[in-house]
């Protein structure tokens, strides 16, 4: 018995190394198009087993990241996905619950071998988030190069660094980013009063995929979107906000009562967010950043009811590790779902 639960540990030890090994040494991708992943698809409130929100873009054979909430770092480890290759993050707005872990990703994709800065792209104030960060993980930094760094493997202090890239839109889009066949527009949104906040969408050799951040619903997302292969929308049933913040009244909460119902004001619902799908003529609408999943009112059927009488669209839920491809040049839309050791099942 003994031996049968040695075994069983090293085994998992192994599992965990492999999960978290740099993407050196992985094997290349030979997927050509937009593959995204989800990182994190949780609301704020703490939650098992979804982390907070994050959205991963592979365009050929770079990363780039949407928000890195809380606990998306693990997720993007634990799935080996090729880290050292990120090329920036895009911040949709400044909320705690879609930063929180830029530091931390910065970080590891560095030491997995990353060979340059990490880009940190978003609204006005990014700039005081790159310097916070960089500032925070300082000495941290320094100490990893001096223990590590020895024979031909490195770790260089610049590379290590959080680079900030302000967009300024003069209208309501402006573009974010562009690199070889990609390009990345800022679409201006409605999160008042986080202001400018911005969805994103993704161009890529005749594919394209929008992520929306945090935001009412807005008509100048639906014009950014418009044609688009998938729209990816934060979700948060009003139904089911005001039951809980009566729940917390119910039960001497007032306080957070308050906040919760503040949040009425400033998200989208499942059906506004179908329907902002259909007026853009997306091919599918995927719904993420979903409030409630998770808590013990949830219920799939529940969040959604109403989206039916909105009309025909291609519509589902999306969860941790849910993948979406979109091969170079087609039309073909796949899903598919990764498993802890980073392999699609």
């Amino acid at each position: 018995m003994i031996r049968q639960v040695c075994f069983a540990a090293l085994g998992a030890l192994a599992a965990i190394l492999v999960a978290a090994a740099p993407a050196a040494a992985q094997a290349p991708a030979t997927f050509d198009g937009l593959r995204v992943t989800f990182c994190g698809t949780s609301g704020p409130l703490p939650v098992r087993d979804r982390a907070k929100p994050c959205v991963a873009v592979q365009a050929g054979d770079q990363l780039y990241l949407v928000d890195v909430g809380p606990e998306a770092t693990e997720n993007l480890m634990l799935w080996r996905l090729p880290i050292a290759k990120a090329r920036a993050v895009f911040l949709t707005h400044l909320h705690s619950d879609h930063i929180g872990e830029v530091g931390e990703f910065n970080l590891q994709s560095w030491v997995a071998g990353r060979p340059a800065p990490l880009a940190l792209v978003g609204p006005a104030g990014v700039e005081k988030v790159a310097a916070g960060f960089n500032l925070a993980y300082a000495l941290d930094h320094g100490y990893r190069r001096a223990h590590h760094e020895h024979g031909a493997f490195k770790l260089p202090l610049p590379a290590g660094e959080l680079k900030a890239r302000v967009v300024r839109p003069r209208g309501p889009t402006a573009q974010a980013w562009r690199d070889g066949a990609l390009t990345v527009t800022a679409i201006v949104v409605a999160h008042e009063p986080v202001t400018p906040a911005f969805a994103y969408r993704f161009d890529y050799k005749g594919r394209s995929v929008v992520i929306s951040g945090d935001t009412r619903k807005w008509p100048g997302l639906a014009a950014g979107a418009k044609g688009a292969d998938v729209l990816i929308h934060e979700a948060q049933n009003d139904a089911m906000t005001r039951q809980m913040a009566q729940a917390l009244t119910a039960t001497g909460n007032p306080r957070m009562s308050s906040l919760i119902t503040d949040t009425l004001t400033y998200h989208t619902t499942p059906v506004e967010a179908a329907e902002v799908a259909r007026a853009a003529g997306v091919k599918a609408l995927v719904l993420y950043h979903l409030t409630q999943a998770g808590l013990p009112f949830f219920s799939p059927d529940a969040f959604t009811r109403g989206i039916a009488a909105v009309g025909p669209l291609d519509w589902r839920l999306a969860s941790e590790g849910m993948t979406i491809d979109l091969p170079a040049g087609g039309t073909e839309i796949r899903y598919g779902q990764l498993s802890p050791a980073g392999s699609s099942r």
